[in-house]
């Protein structure tokens, strides 16, 4: 499934100013790494991000939000937005920051 492009390019803009980004073809769409770590990624249209356990609940009572079922269930600690979920520059920081977040509570 290909990913959407232009949805690629917002989020290099959000992270170009981030030292030790990077991009892998994953989950058959486009993952993007911090410090080697998946923050987040794109599979078809969706944005797929990385949310610290404890933030899952809040994160899924945002409008557009799911569980990430790419598996046919739930993946703890994933979340999917819908594109109208990142409509707007400052909705998909927001996002993706949560990410970045993600990585750094785990390095610790």
């Amino acid at each position: 499934m290909p990913y959407d492009h232009d949805l690629a390019a917002r989020i290099r803009r959000v992270l170009r100013r981030r030292a030790n980004i990077s991009e892998r073809q994953m989950f058959g769409g486009l993952a993007f790494m911090y410090m080697g770590k998946m923050c987040c990624g794109i599979v078809g249209r969706d944005l797929m991000v990385r949310v610290l356990e404890k933030d899952m609940t809040s994160a899924l009572k945002h409008p557009h939000v799911r569980p990430m079922d790419f598996t046919g269930r739930p993946l703890r600690g994933f979340v999917y937005v819908a594109p109208q979920g990142v409509a707007t520059d400052d909705s998909l920081r927001q996002w993706v920051l949560k990410g970045v977040s993600f990585v750094k509570h785990q390095a610790g």
